[in-house]
């Protein structure tokens, strides 16, 4: 993915006045917003899925947030489906509701997170509200440095 293309991502997810950029890496970029403060990493699903996809890492220091998997899948997920995380050979469980997924707590935040840094692709697949399976996919080039600017950009607010 394009620089241009993440950047284009990310001014449709907010607005502009409110972000400060802290570096586009590879396919990932990572910002900071002022109110609320939050800092995180950001990447768009591979491909042209129906609806824009994306994966962020977020970091909220007020709420003593670090870390927080947020993914918004590219289809609603059908009622009690599993959606299901693939980092390398490591598999995942995440919480799914609409077109919304996380992880269930902080530990599995971490745990994502940890496999996130070593692999080189994800992907996230579940049964769709309207009928069979999808995957979004994602490019990790980059994600770990980008979730590392997120880091370091809310650190003093700690």
């Amino acid at each position: 993915m394009t620089r241009l293309a993440v950047l284009a991502l990310l001014l449709l997810a907010a607005p502009l006045a409110a972000r400060e950029s802290l570096g586009v890496y590879d396919s990932w970029a990572a910002f900071k917003d002022d109110k609320p403060l939050r800092c995180y990493a950001i990447a768009k699903a591979q491909g042209t899925p129906p609806a824009p996809a994306y994966a962020t890492i977020s970091h909220w220091p007020r709420k003593k947030v670090r870390g927080a998997l947020h993914i918004v899948l590219s289809r609603e997920v059908a009622d009690k489906a599993e959606v299901r995380l693939a980092l390398g050979g490591k598999r995942f469980v995440l919480v799914g509701k609409g077109r919304n997924a996380w992880a269930a707590d902080a530990q599995a935040d971490a745990a994502i997170i940890a496999a996130l840094r070593s692999a080189s692709r994800m992907s996230v697949s579940a049964r769709s509200a309207k009928g069979g399976i999808f995957t979004d996919r994602y490019d990790l080039a980059g994600a770990a440095t980008a979730i590392d600017a997120a880091t370091v950009g809310c650190a003093k607010a700690r």
